[in-house]
Formats: structure tokens, sequence, C-alpha cells
């Protein structure tokens, strides 16, 4: 039996000048540039440069429209509809922002230039090649030499299995060896290459490599190798009164060999890995400076590019319009004419809506939190969500969630991911409102001004908080601790 149904749905769909504004605004200002290229190399009608005037067409003839399938020769091509335009003005008025706040130079030549140069560097694996090449090695032994650095991560640990590693010499390489061989090479990398530490297969291990290249070799350093020979597991856990008992030490020299342990890096392939980010810099999308008593908002110049459409793409267009073969070939040479053209003019129109959106949404949270960025005061900072910065701007909130992520604003006080001037709130005993964030500054002061020979528990931190004020419960003191990377009272715990 067939039944009829009249039903009725209403959809909502994304334009695909709208879905390329959504992922631009995603991109961070470092990223951007590589945007750019990607888009010019992959369409020849979207140039670099600004756009001279007589290359601006303003006659409503003469607009572009989308690409059909036209089979009547002398038919019009469809006009596209507003509706799947992106129109800036459903969302800002460009003219409410001065032209200089998005200009490409904000700055004059009298102003100090202060950047960042970048330093060239070798990587990790490539300083450990370097140092066992200094070895009277032959050729074989160092490629087996070569494989073992292979196979040791960032951190500067060799977590491959050594009969494995033989294995994949033999088939990868055609070098036939064994475990034994594979050791003694090994042992060089560990004792002889830096940093100290490198090619251990665990924790424990990493440390006594160490400790046993530590000149002179102390009573200290002797006590720091026996515990963690002997006792690791209990130095981990910081039981420390069980190894006092244990060993028949004095507190006194336990303090001492911990201590000396505490000096050691867990990772010693980070030495490296830090100095190379060292060599990277946060570019900011975002500028506030303080004059004089008032905040002051600039895009990163970088955030503003010039691109125009190709003048020889225009040629083209009007020379295929203006002609009398109207063959399929001729046809669809116009078409796909029109459809660079057309895209090139959407990827500008999406980049200048970009500038808008990421200037409207950090000002709304510039004016939002003027006190902080007056001050630069953590203290000062408002409970403040997405929504409450959506409707200041009146856009979604998933566009301001791709704004807030990955950007990054330069503040007289420092460098900040945007996210970070997001938080929830909370109420105190007097009813007012106050950010996460505030509550989180106080539970960090509390934890660095405690006894650490007897460190703050959860409970007695959330005791501290509530007495100060705050309605707060040990579990979200905990979960607020591990925000914050600090480790639990057991493990706080010093001599």
């Amino acid at each position: 039996m067939l039944n009829q149904k009249l039903q009725q749905k209403l959809l909502q769909k994304l334009s695909p000048q709208q879905i390329q504004l959504m992922k631009l605004l995603q991109v961070p200002t470092i990223a951007l540039e590589q945007r750019i290229k990607q888009e010019i190399e992959e369409n020849p009608a979207l140039e670099e440069g600004e756009e001279g005037e007589e290359e601006i067409n303003e006659d409503p003839d003469d607009s572009l429209p989308v690409a059909s399938d036209e089979d009547e020769e002398g038919e019009k091509e469809p006009q596209r509809n507003d509706e799947d335009e992106f129109a800036f003005s459903d969302y800002v008025d460009e003219d409410d922002i001065p032209a200089y706040r998005l200009a490409s130079n904000n700055t004059s030549p009298d102003d100090e230039r202060k950047e960042i140069p970048y330093a060239s560097g070798v990587t990790f694996h490539e300083q450990l090649l370097s140092q066992i090449g200094m070895y009277v090695l032959d050729s074989r032994q160092y490629q087996i030499a070569s494989h073992i650095i292979g196979n040791i991560d960032d951190s500067g640990y060799l977590q491959r299995d050594i009969n494995a590693m033989a294995d994949d010499l033999a088939f990868s390489m055609n070098i036939q060896t064994d475990a034994k061989e594979i050791k003694r090479l090994l042992n060089i990398i560990q004792e002889e290459c830096d940093p100290p530490g490198v090619g251990a297969g665990s924790l424990q291990e990493c440390l006594i490599l160490q400790l046993k290249r530590i000149s002179p070799v102390t009573d200290t350093v002797k006590t720091a190798i026996l515990i963690i020979e002997k006792y690791f597991e209990d130095f981990t856990k910081k039981h420390y009164e069980k190894i006092t008992k244990k060993t028949g030490i004095s507190e006194l020299q336990l303090k001492a060999a911990v201590n000396e342990i505490l000096k050691l890096n867990p990772k010693p392939g980070n030495t490296y890995m830090e100095s190379s980010k060292s060599q990277q810099y946060i570019l900011p999308d975002f500028v506030i400076t303080n004059n004089n008593g008032e905040l002051e908002l600039f895009l990163n110049s970088k955030n503003a590019p010039e691109l125009k459409i190709s003048k020889t793409y225009q040629e083209m267009l009007t020379v295929y319009s203006g002609g009398n073969n109207k063959n399929g070939n001729h046809k669809d040479a116009m078409l796909f004419v029109k459809q660079k053209i057309d895209s090139a003019k959407w990827f500008i129109d999406a980049i200048k809506q970009r500038q808008i959106t990421l200037f409207q949404t950090m000002n709304s949270i510039m004016e939002y939190q003027k006190e902080y960025f007056m001050e630069g005061d953590e203290t000062l900072l408002k409970p403040m969500i997405l929504k409450d910065i959506a409707e200041k701007v009146n856009l979604d909130i998933s566009t301001i969630s791709r704004v807030a992520n990955s950007k990054y604003v330069q503040t007289p006080f420092g460098t900040f991911p945007l996210k970070s001037f997001f938080s929830e709130s909370m109420s105190t005993d007097s009813g007012e409102e106050v950010s996460t964030r505030e509550v989180k500054k106080i539970l960090q002061d509390c934890i660095g001004a405690e006894n650490k020979k007897k460190p703050l528990t959860d409970d007695e931190l959330a005791k501290i908080l509530n007495e100060k004020g705050y309605n707060i419960a040990r579990r979200t003191i905990a979960k607020y601790r591990e925000q914050l990377n600090i480790s639990v009272a057991r493990l706080r715990k010093e001599i």
C-alpha cells in the first residue's frame, strides 16, 4: 500500500565562498603566506600585487557570472543569485574600521624595528653522527653505528630491540652482524657521545649513564648511583624513609644524593630539541599597544597581503567574449577563464573578510578585557566565553572559535594565545563572578608558597581557597592542578 506524505524540512547550506572563509579564519598568520602561495600556484588568474584603478571593472554589464552549460549562442549568461554571493555586510561594516589599521604597513621610517633573526643549526641526530665520525671505525662499523643512531628517538632513548636491529641491517643493508657487535658500538655511543645518557633504553639506565660520566666521583655521586641502581622504584615514589632504612645513610646524605640526581636530564635528546625550538618564534596575529592610556589594536601586516586579478586573464576574457567563433572549444576556453577569475575574486574577497573578522573579534576581546590589557594582571581577567564575544560582534560562536584557534596577540606584557583569555566563571561567597584564571593563579601561588617538606594536599588547598571566599571542591582543585601541570602533593615532596 502506497502512502503520500507532505514533509517540510529546513536546511542551511554554506556557499563555497563561506566555506573558503571559514577555512582561512583557522589559518594563523605564520601559515597564511604559504596558503596564498598555494592558491596562486593553483589559480593562474590570481597574482600578488596591488590592483590598479585601470584594472578594476566597475561596469555591472561586464560582471563575470558563474560558468554555465548554455547551448544557445545568443542567450545571455545567467546572473548569479545574490544569495550565493558572500557579502561583507552580512558580518560587519567595512567602513567602521579605519583603513590604516588594515594596511600592510602600519609603521613610519622612524619607528624602531624589532626583528628576531633566524639561526641555522644541526639536528640532534646530525650531532650524534658527527661525534661518532671522530672514532676509528671502518665503513661497515660506521653504517651499523649510524643505524643505531637512526633508531634513537628525539628524547634520546633507544627503544628498538638489539636483535631487531640486527635483522634490519641484514634485510635492508645486507650487513651481517649480531647483538654482541651492536652492543659494543652502542656502548661507544652511550659512554662517549654527548649529551650524557643518550642511547639508554629506560629512564633508570639514562640516569645511571649520566651519573657515571660525572667527574670527580664523590661519595655523593656513589650514593646517587646506588639509589638509582638498587632503589629506583622507592626513589620515583619519593619513599625516602624506606631508602634511608635500607641503605643506612643519613637524611643529610640522602638529600645531597637526591639533589645530584635532580640535576640530571631525564630526556637528554631535548637538549638539542629545545635549542632548535628556540630558533623559531611566534608570529603574533595582532598587536596591542598602550598609547598614553589608550589601547590601540593593529593587525599584523602579513594579514593584509596585496592580491589582484591577472590582467592577462582579464584581456583573455574580453577577447573570448567579443569573438564571433562560438564553437565548443571556444566556449570551453571562455568558461575556463571565467571560472578562474571568479575563483580569484572569491579568494581576494575571503582574504579581505578575514582581515575584518579578525580585527572585529580581537577588538571586542580587547574592550571586554580592557582592565587586564591596561595592567597585565591576570587577576583582572573577567570570565569570558565564546558566546560573549559572538554576541558583541554578531557572529556565530563557531566563527569566534576559529578566530581564537592558533592565533596570538602581542601585548606590552608579552605574547599570548587568544584562547588563553577565555575562561569560565565561578561565584564567590559574596556572589561576585570571577574568572577561573584568577582561581588558578591563586592556586598556583598557594602551591608555590607551601612547605615542600609537607606539601599541601588537594583537600587542604580546597580549604584554603574556601577560606578566601572561593566555593571550590577538591575534585575541581585536582582538575585545575592537572591543567597547570602541577604534580600531586606526594610527588612535590622534598627532603
